[in-house]
């Protein structure tokens, strides 16, 4: 019988080979009567610091008896029946589309959306504005070095999505069937095969930009094509259905179907979509400060030791309910073993966010520390207003660094006395350069006096993380899309037959994982509506 074990905690210092073994010892049964063993997740308990364990979730089929094997279901409470799943049926469209299906962004939303046509024969064809990764990242170095933004091929634009550049967490709050295919495909393009159990994967940067280009031959294998250097420039439509794009200002591309997978800085994108009647609404965000540690120190309060050889770079998940005014404040897109990098995609615009390898092993921890903002702080009921929100603010951190995408920092006393940090002793990883500013002249001031009351707060849950070796560095303020585009029940734009917005750039994901989902929800619901070209 297959069964299902939650919550079997082991000691981290034991090897993962003698799960069976030990299972078979507190389940009282041979060891030869469990077989197939298969893991599904694993996670780190940390209650009892210094004394570590991983608690596992298995599957597992134990050959005995029936009715031995229910005596020992009667004995263990985590210990269940698998269920047995039931098989997804979709239905099968009489319509058949005229064209290809469009797919407008090579991110995880686009990518996974593109995917599940291609398998299914639909031949997607993929625009992507940015360069395929490769030449992307040489973009991306060169603005590291020089400041030489390319607008168009950066942190936020390119294969892969914002998420290529960051840590590659997996992790999500949401729950779905879909999330098993994505962490499989994921495996298949070059991913490790531990993100299939690990409560806390991560792909990291590196292996990130190499798992994208195998998703992107799946695609095209199975009769897909992707273009880099595309951007969409206008939407075509007639009658309330879509009839095609625009594409670079002039070429006419026919299509009846097109899955917006956008992301979340495509601020001009998003602003031709307005112009052009799709339903958009005003979002609350959040943003504010990318925070960093010695790694040791985030370790010593996670672990309770310093550096534990079983266990990778320690992460960790804050969050502060402001009395004073409501507001909530955050970690957010926390980084272990990485750095803060320059996400800039405007000219004259300054903004950071966080990124780490694989290997987690530069000794930095990095999070970004935000606040929530909504209508009140945007001044304006305009649903592109919360745009203009943050290029107001990245404007002002451009300036305030020097105009040369050095970015403002300050040390977190310093922070908290609003004095400029004439000395930093941990500095920040943060590349070309760093200027010393009072971070309060580059964030609103709701956001900043709520900031330094959450750094108080934070400082009580893990000690020093107020303290001198605690540095910021503005801004973050790509913490999610600052716009929502309004879908019908079929997943489509309201009055736009054909059009179906998708991922965070449509502000309906937060993550890589979320986000790859929902490219596959949007997929599956055109696939419900049409039948492939011939």
């Amino acid at each position: 019988m297959d069964l299902i074990w939650t919550n079997f905690r082991v000691p981290v210092e034991e090897e993962e080979s003698l799960l069976p073994s030990q299972m078979a010892h507190k389940l009282k049964v041979p060891p030869q009567s469990i077989s197939g063993l298969r893991i599904i997740r694993r996670s780190l308990d940390a209650r009892k610091k210094p004394q570590l364990f991983f608690s596992y979730t298995v599957i597992f089929n134990l050959e005995l008896p029936l009715k031995q094997i229910q005596r020992v279901l009667s004995r263990n409470r985590d210990l269940k029946q698998r269920p047995v799943e039931e098989p997804v049926f979709f239905p099968c469209p009489e319509k058949r589309l005229i064209h290809r299906p469009i797919v407008v962004g090579a991110g995880p939303a686009g990518y996974f959306a593109a995917l599940a046509l291609a398998r299914n024969g639909y031949a997607p064809l993929v625009l992507e504005r940015g360069d395929e990764v490769i030449e992307r990242t040489r973009k991306v170095d060169e603005f590291w070095k020089t400041g030489n933004l390319d607008t168009e091929s950066n942190v936020q634009f390119g294969e892969g999505g914002a998420g290529t550049f960051s840590d590659g967490k997996l992790t999500t709050r949401i729950s779905d069937r879909r999330i098993t295919d994505v962490l499989q495909a994921f495996v298949k393009a070059g991913a490790p095969a531990e993100i299939l159990f690990l409560a806390k994967a991560h792909i990291g940067t590196d292996i990130l930009k190499e798992v994208v280009q195998g998703l992107r031959q799946e695609i095209i294998a199975l009769g897909g094509e992707v273009r880099f250097r595309t951007k969409l420039t206008d939407l075509i439509k007639a009658n309330g259905k879509m009839k095609g794009i625009r594409v670079n200002g002039s070429e006419e591309i026919p299509a009846e179907t097109v899955i917006l997978a956008i992301g979340h800085s495509a601020r001009d994108t998003y602003e031709m979509l307005w112009h052009r009647e799709v339903r958009i609404e005003q979002k609350a965000f959040a943003m504010g400060v990318r925070i960093e540690h010695p790694q040791e120190l985030i370790n010593l309060s996670q672990y309770g030791v310093e550096e534990h050889p079983k266990l990778g770079p320690a992460d960790y998940q804050l969050t502060y309910k402001d009395q004073l005014t409501g507001r909530g404040a955050y970690a957010f897109c926390m980084c272990p073993g990485g750095k803060v990098v320059a996400a800039a995609s405007e000219e004259e615009r300054l903004v950071t966010n966080g990124m780490s390898e694989y290997r987690r092993d530069t000794g930095v921890a990095n999070s970004a520390l935000v606040v929530t903002v909504g209508q009140p702080d945007f001044g304006s009921g305009h649903p592109l207003a919360g745009i203009e929100f943050q290029r107001h603010w990245e404007h002002e951190a451009f300036l305030a660094g020097g105009r040369n995408y050095y970015a403002p920092v300050q040390g977190v006393p310093d922070f908290l006395a609003s004095r400029v940090s004439a000395d930093i002793p941990f500095p920040s990883s943060y590349i070309p350069g760093v200027t010393p500013v009072d971070l309060h002249r580059v964030l609103a001031k709701p956001v900043s006096e709520v900031l330094e009351r959450a750094l108080i707060s934070f400082d009580h849950k893990i000690k020093g993380f107020a303290g001198e070796n605690a540095v910021l560095t503005g801004v973050e303020t790509r913490t999610s899309a600052p716009i929502r585009m309004t879908r019908d029940e079929n997943g489509e734009s309201l009055g736009i037959m054909g059009l179906f917005p998708a991922g965070e750039g449509a502000g309906y994901a937060g993550g890589i994982v979320s986000a790859a989902v929902d490219g596959l929800r949007a997929a599956e619901r055109l696939m419900a509506r049409y039948a492939p070209p011939t």
